[in-house]
């Protein structure tokens, strides 16, 4: 032991060299203390940390294992505070020197994150290419989507009937992205019932989603020039019950025999009941939802189902809108790079772990 014995009881090496900066590329409130550890470090029990406000009275802040020299303390912005490290072995402690004052403060910038900006920029930048490209008239081509391109059939069948369409969007609430992409999707089909002039039925289990629901349905007809055929009383709340609001709708399907089922958003257990019994109706049926769990029964009972981002993209594929229309191409533009990043750097990995030459030896 490098310290002196004096009366039986070895005087300790401090550490020393204490360092306390305001730690980088943070949101502020941190200051990290750095120190060489004591001479004496492999007969240590830890180290503590102390902090002080006046540079005289100092209280601990936090302690840390023998062998390790660095530590974050969370503080308060704009103070300045002075830090001193105890070296602990048994019942003896010895202090450092008390380092300098320091200040924590926000960064602008987290330069652990500049591929995140990187990646920003070029994502909004693709995403801004293909809407003026939309906007200036021309074709954007967006692959086929079974259940998509079968809604203005869909809405024709019920309208040659004389019966109507039930849009059900779920057990969803207005939070729920798979809710939102619903009352998109709900916002065109509308339209095209305005235009045909075909009867909307659309329960709701949450109060909030069918308060917004029925104004975008009221707007819809509004955008086609049919304010006078929006019945109000077409769309409406049921219950927040789940089972309750199941067995409500599969009530509507079984009376009203509608020619079209739209289940489209956010279920869970309801799922297969619906579909089964909008099937033995005769009814077409497109589903749509984001719970990979449910997918299934609706694969087994429905027509035509959108799966994953097909229930995303909905909107943008009905209205050909140039907004949603470039924001779709630009993302999946971004994904075709993210995708060659990874290709790319898993081979760098691997020619790194395993060399060209090493493979002809």
């Amino acid at each position: 032991m490098t310290g002196m014995l004096l009366a039986g009881i070895f005087a300790l090496a401090p550490p020393t060299a204490v360092h306390a900066y305001d730690t980088p590329d943070d949101g502020g409130g941190a200051v990290t203390i750095e120190w060489q550890l004591s001479a004496d470090d492999m007969h240590l029990q830890k180290y503590e940390v102390y902090r002080s406000e006046n540079g005289v009275d100092f209280e601990k802040v936090g302690l840390i294992g023998r062998g390790r020299n660095q530590i974050e303390d969370e503080t308060e912005d704009g103070k300045q505070y002075t830090y001193k490290v105890a070296a602990v072995a048994d019942t003896a402690t010895v202090f450092s020197e008390p380092s300098s004052v320091v200040i924590s403060t926000a960064q602008w910038l987290n330069r652990k994150k500049i591929n995140i900006i990187v990646a920003v920029v070029v994502l909004g930048g693709l995403i801004m290419f293909f809407i003026q490209h939309a906007r200036r008239g021309r074709e954007l081509f967006v692959r086929k989507i079974a259940g998509l391109h079968a809604i203005d059939d869909a809405v024709g069948r019920a309208t040659e009937m004389g019966k109507p369409i039930l849009y059900c969007p779920g057990i969803g609430y207005i939070e729920d992205i798979a809710t939102i992409a619903s009352l998109n999707i709900l916002g065109e089909v509308a339209k095209k019932c305005g235009q045909y002039d075909t009867k909307l039925i659309n329960p709701h289990f949450d109060p909030i989603v069918y308060t917004v629901a029925r104004e975008i349905v009221k707007e819809s007809y509004t955008n086609v020039g049919r304010p006078d055929a929006f019945d109000p009383d077409s769309v409406y709340y049921v219950t927040d019950s789940q089972f309750a609001y199941a067995a409500a709708v599969d009530g509507i399907m079984l009376r009203e025999l509608p020619a079209t089922n739209f289940l489209v958003g956010w279920f869970r257990a309801e799922s297969l009941i619906l579909a089964e019994t909008g099937a033995s109706t005769g009814a077409i049926q497109i589903a749509g939802t984001d719970q990979v769990s449910q997918l299934p029964f609706f694969v087994t009972a429905c027509d035509y189902t959108l799966i994953g981002e097909e229930l995303y993209a909905a909107s943008a594929y009905i209205s050909r809108e140039p907004l949603l229309l470039g924001a779709i191409k630009g993302e999946d533009w971004g994904k075709v790079i993210i995708g060659a990043i990874l290709i790319a750097g898993s081979i760098i990995g691997l020619l790194t772990v395993f060399p060209i030459m090493s493979l002809f030896d």
